[in-house]
């Protein structure tokens, strides 16, 4: 019997699963606060000694520790191959700080410079079509101080040209295929595997999270990119479409497994078509760090009463000051419930309903589960589940297609991460994964 541990380094907590591979099934969890800097692997070893008594074969990690995985995207057109690459670096598992449309200036690299990416992802035209200005940028890349490592994912027949300029002044680079080989179509496989390698050979050794290797050689994605990862085979797992809500303290964000039919699988409606498996984050919504910004959005979207907006506004006053805070009695329990309940909303609402006006939007009415993840769900108990997935199935009028007859679970046990962990990890694989992956519905 092998019992493989999945970690999950985060922000601010180190969590942990013991899956044993043979039965597919949990045998013990463990959660400690995140040590920070270089000492991350202390955080790891409390969790051993949480866990004390239970043998591990084999260790298998994913990180958001020190910022996670922050891209800078640099494209063609902001409303084309830019938001292309957009999408496709969020489905990576990376948190875009940046992205700059058209011929860079010398004001543009010093704007991404600023920005302080780890990975720069590199996209620009159709494949035969304009090439102009991927070189021009490639060129730029090439000269600025830019250091950061280079994934060039756009005109392919440009390709070798942008290799020898970025092999000309030693820069890191990895060529992979186009984010938008043609208008209306968005391929993100080959730029999500890559952004994934240079993450894992450049990224992770360079953020000073470890003093020695033994943190590098354990991680094997971002956090983010494990959790699509894992939604992807649980979606499999349990022949269905899927939407998932991850309510976080300084962020909430969507992820969402379709397999379009109809009119949605066949016909090019838009510029840039929609990621089927994509996720989305919202930075401004999030149940600490930005709870004042639940408000605010919650309010734009006319989710509020007036009379119960002073309370809440208080109270996510109070929380973004005090992070550490928890619900101390009935009524601040509800007020936390209250905010998990909009950042809910407000991100599914921006995750599913048309980017812009003439733009479809995803085709979620047709989906089968949609699972609530991130600490207040996984806490709350079922009251608090109901309030907000309910919610999220019962909103009609919010300008996407809600879903008729979707099942509600939250991920208790933080499973889709491990999930996506073992999904592509030899020696386990999908089958095991997928056993994992359907304890997400059997711990409702």
């Amino acid at each position: 019997m092998a019992q493989v541990l999945c970690v999950d380094f985060g922000s601010t907590f180190t969590k942990a699963v013991l899956v044993d591979t043979d039965e597919g099934v949990l045998r013990a969890s463990a959660s400690v606060p995140t040590t920070v800097g270089p000492a991350v692997l202390d955080g790891y070893r409390h969790v051993r000694e949480a866990l004390e008594g239970h043998w591990v074969d084999e260790v298998l990690a994913c990180s958001s520790a020190g910022g996670g995985l922050r891209l800078a995207v640099v494209g063609y057109e902001r409303a084309v191959t830019a938001e292309a690459g957009h999408r496709v670096g969020l489905s990576a598992g990376a948190k875009v700080v940046h992205v700059a449309a058209g011929p860079m200036s010398g004001a543009d690299v010093a704007a991404l410079r600023a920005a302080r990416p780890d990975v720069v992802l590199l996209v620009g035209g159709t494949d035969g079509g304009n090439a102009e200005v991927l070189l021009h940028n490639a060129s730029r890349l090439a000269k600025a101080r830019v250091g950061q490592p280079v994934v060039v994912a756009g005109n392919a027949d440009a390709a070798g040209e942008v290799s020898h300029m970025l092999a000309s002044t030693g820069r890191r680079f990895v060529v992979t295929g186009n984010v938008l080989p043609q208008i209306g179509v968005i391929a993100p496989e080959g730029a999500r595997a890559a952004i994934r390698e240079v993450f894992l050979r450049h990224v992770i050794g360079g953020k000073g999270l470890s003093r020695g290797p033994d943190f590098a050689a354990m991680v094997r994605a971002a956090t983010p990119d494990a959790m699509l990862r894992g939604i992807e085979t649980f979606a499999a797992a349990v022949d269905g479409d899927v939407l998932v809500v991850d309510v976080g303290g300084a962020t909430t964000d969507v992820y969402s497994v379709i397999t379009p039919g109809g009119e949605d699988a066949t016909l090019h409606k838009d510029v840039v078509a929609p990621l089927w498996h994509a996720r989305t984050v919202e930075g401004d919504l999030g149940m600490r760090w930005n709870a004042t910004g639940v408000v605010e959005a919650a309010v734009a979207e006319h989710l509020q009463a007036a009379e119960e907006l002073p309370r809440l506004r208080r109270w996510a006053e109070r929380v973004s000051h005090d992070t550490g805070h928890l619900p101390g009695d009935a009524g601040e329990t509800d007020l936390d419930t209250e905010l998990a309940r909009l950042a809910a909303l407000v991100a599914v609402r921006r995750h599913a309903r048309p980017a812009r006006p003439g733009e479809s939007g995803r085709p979620t009415a047709k989906l089968a589960h949609v699972v609530g993840s991130g600490g207040v769900l996984r806490h709350g108990g079922p009251r608090v589940a109901e309030a907000v997935l309910g919610a999220v199935t019962g909103d009609y009028a919010g300008g996407w297609r809600v879903p008729d007859g979707a099942r509600t679970a939250v991920d208790t046990a933080y499973l889709l991460f491990a999930v996506g962990l073992l999904t592509d990890a030899p020696g386990h694989g999908a089958e095991v994964a997928a056993r994992l992956a359907r304890g997400v519905l059997a711990a409702r």
